[in-house]
């Protein structure tokens, strides 16, 4: 019953995501003042005749009035029938097939290099000792912070100056199938997530190591790797995963910057070239697929949370919250 109230609730918020999502887009494109014929004829310039805008009016339907067109497009988002693109002429399902494993596999390996990045940055600043290894703490910590707050494109041009351009180590422009092109825009997407991600980790293993759990599990034996892999870090990554959601949303929305910077094709550069010329259906199908990603990712890390914490899948009725210290001997042993 768990799992189907999580499957109906997360289909729910998908419904609602969807209909905000195309219903913002649509009326964010129309009101901008931009004509969606300029797309279809092939942009300002274009010399086509009094006929052929007027033909093409009637095809896409524009010359009906802005709420029929709204629910027209509500219609085709909801039978996944995306349309045609206006400028490029091809089915928006295909352009958003072509483009989007390139972002997914970008996001995916940038969320894996933000969590490795964050957890060894948090285990050497947990585990300093000594004068030293204070002050090295607080250089992680401080590096943490300067991380969490650099922008994707200035991260981005400083590894292209300096690792492509001037060391010429890395590519500088990325291609989808070549290795070595993803490395320097991972690397830009995930070192600011990693601050952020750091710090909670950082923040979650101090507090578990000193929790009544750990305690207990080292007064029953279990050896220093045990403690640490079946107690602390499993209490530690509780926070981190709980935000792995709103990490893919800030690393789809980076890749759109990543993307442009780096050359890559992906669904960034395709929303950012369909907004730019007023292509409504692209832009529409674009959002709402990545809305749906982060939906899906969001139920995912749900159903992650509650494998990994047992109180999550105990009934309401006399549960002790993630709060109540007193139920973590028992909750995560």
């Amino acid at each position: 019953m768990t799992v189907l109230r999580l499957v109906l609730g997360a289909l729910g918020r998908a419904a609602l995501v969807v209909w905000v999502t195309a219903t913002v887009v649509f009326f964010a494109l129309r009101g901008g003042g931009r004509d969606p014929l300029e797309a279809i004829l092939g942009g300002p310039g274009s010399q086509a005749g009094p006929e052929a805008v007027e033909a093409a009016r009637t095809e896409y339907g524009l010359d009906n009035p802005v709420v029929v067109q709204y629910l027209d497009q509500l219609r085709r988002v909801a039978t996944l029938d995306l349309g045609t693109s206006f400028s490029r002429r091809v089915p928006v399902a295909d352009l958003l097939r072509d483009a989007f494993p390139s972002t997914v596999v970008l996001a995916a390996t940038s969320l894996v290099l933000a969590w490795a990045l964050a957890l060894v940055v948090a285990l050497v600043a947990v585990g300093a000792r000594g004068p030293v290894g204070r002050a090295v703490a607080g250089v992680l910590r401080g590096l943490e912070v300067v991380a969490t707050v650099t922008p994707h494109f200035w991260l981005g041009a400083v590894l292209i100056a300096v690792v492509a351009a001037g060391l010429g180590w890395l590519p500088a422009t990325s291609t989808p199938g070549q290795p070595a092109g993803l490395v320097l825009p991972s690397i830009t997407l995930a070192v600011p997530l990693a601050g952020f991600l750091g710090q909670l980790m950082r923040d979650g293993l101090e507090e578990a190591g000193t929790a009544p759990f750990t305690t207990s599990a080292r007064a029953r034996g279990a050896s220093p790797a045990r403690v640490f892999t079946h107690h602390t870090l499993r209490h530690a990554s509780l926070p981190v995963l709980a935000l792995s959601g709103w990490a893919v949303g800030s690393l789809l929305s980076g890749a759109v910057v990543v993307e442009l910077l780096f050359g890559r094709p992906g669904l960034g550069r395709l929303l950012v070239d369909a907004t730019l010329v007023g292509d409504v259906p692209v832009v529409i199908g674009a959002v709402v697929l990545v809305a749906l990603l982060y939906v899906v990712v969001v139920t995912v890390t749900d159903l992650l949370e509650r494998v990994l914490d047992p109180r999550l899948r105990r009934p309401r009725a006399g549960v002790a919250t993630p709060d109540d210290a007193s139920a973590e001997p028992v909750a995560l042993s």
